[in-house]
């Protein structure tokens, strides 16, 4: 038979069990659609948090305690104030910021939201770009006297004030009373937590506040991308020597990139591992349900073969039926997917990047499971002797 001939002979035997066919193909969409997402879902976050770590700018590195990587066990900080000054006298007085931070419930008069404070210093706009919808940034002066003033985050701003201006006006933070000098513009998320939901104190007053002399992290913005090696070795070193047996991580930002790419693509590869599955299944609905339909054409395969088919061309025709099978549900699965993949951009915080490599691999893994499932009907058909089959009722 021609190629033409073979695919309508197959697009007729399904035609003909519509609902069969259907029911058949129902593995093989879920199967392939749920590929389609979580292989743009997990692309978009990737994606997403790149963009977010390479919006901070080519040249910050981050001081942490502790080891970072796969398995790393979680440390508590043991960096102070002490610390932060030696930091700035080996990087420069305006290229280091610290931070502490803490979950807390805040409240103006009768509205309140919980969001997360920062302690900060007054170097976050020089090291940090983030702008200002209104008022200041923490100064030298507040950091120093331990001022209680504040800056929030825009979610923040709006949930306690609304529509109100909130220079000027009161906000109560774990007991204690703070003037708001500053609202940040809107910056949305990073790294999967709203950045809008938080507000900054000076560093001391949080310390005070909280009943700590930590510092949780440090940021350091080196003079040039060149000087970044150097200057994290010297920073970890300086560290390690003030504290001995403590470990200390700077990390660039080209290195947090791989970190998190890795975890990310990690996690994206384990999902679509697991929607894969729902395509074996359904593989296995195809190789059942054409057995069926062998079994119920064995006279018109006798026939076929009486007339002068040879082995090869029975084997071909139901090969043809089964990946005919499979390729419609294929194209069905992509485009679900695609649609709820857009539909998830749009609706959600996380971006859905669809990757034409995604959809076409979608199509030839569903493509192969037709092949390899619909083998073993195809050779059966193929084998069986026409003389018994025209005998069969």
């Amino acid at each position: 038979m021609r190629p033409a001939e073979l695919f309508r002979v197959a697009f007729e035997a399904l035609r003909v069990n519509r609902m069969r066919s259907l029911l058949t193909m129902l593995g093989v969409i879920i199967g392939v659609w749920a590929v389609v997402v979580l292989v743009a879902i997990g692309s978009g976050a990737k994606s997403m948090v790149q963009g977010e770590i390479e919006g901070l700018g080519s040249n910050i590195i981050f001081v942490v305690p502790g080891e970072l990587g796969f398995g790393a066990a979680p440390t508590v900080s043991r960096m102070d104030l002490d610390d932060v000054a030696l930091m700035r006298r080996i990087a420069g007085d305006t290229r280091v910021t610290s931070s502490l931070t803490s979950g807390e419930t805040v409240r103006a008069g009768r509205q309140e939201a919980f969001a997360t404070v920062v302690g900060s210093d007054e170097n976050v706009p020089n090291v940090f770009k983030r702008p200002l919808a209104k008022g200041r940034y923490l100064s030298k002066i507040d950091v120093e006297t331990r001022r209680r003033v504040v800056v929030l985050g825009s979610q923040t701003a709006s949930k306690l004030f609304g529509d109100v201006d909130p220079l000027g006006r009161q906000v109560a933070i774990a007991g204690g009373r703070f003037r708001v000098v500053g609202v940040y513009a809107q910056v949305g998320q990073s790294f999967g937590q709203s950045r809008d939901a938080e507000l900054q104190i000076p560093l001391t007053t949080a310390q005070r506040l909280l009943n700590a002399s930590r510092v949780d992290f440090m940021a350091v913005r080196a003079p040039s991308a060149e000087a970044v090696d150097g200057l994290q070795k010297q920073l970890v070193a300086a560290l390690s020597d003030r504290h001995p047996g403590d470990k200390f991580s700077a990390v660039t930002q080209t290195e947090l990139l791989g970190t998190i790419g890795k975890v990310l693509g990690a996690l994206t590869g384990v999902l679509a591992a697991i929607a894969a599955i729902s395509l074996l299944v359904g593989g296995v609905g195809v190789s059942n349900i054409m057995l069926v339909s062998v079994r119920e054409r064995t006279k018109e395969i006798g026939l076929r073969k009486a007339l002068g088919a040879r082995q090869r061309d029975i084997l071909i025709q139901f090969l043809v039926e089964a990946v005919l099978l499979t390729s419609i549900g294929g194209l069905i699965g992509i485009g679900l997917g695609v649609g709820t993949a857009l539909t998830i951009a749009e609706l959600s915080p996380v971006p859905a990047v669809l990757a034409w490599w995604s959809l076409a691999l979608a199509f030839f893994v569903s493509a192969g499971v037709g092949v390899f499932f619909g083998v073993v009907p195809a050779r059966r058909a193929g084998r069986l002797d026409p003389v018994i089959a025209l005998r069969t009722d």
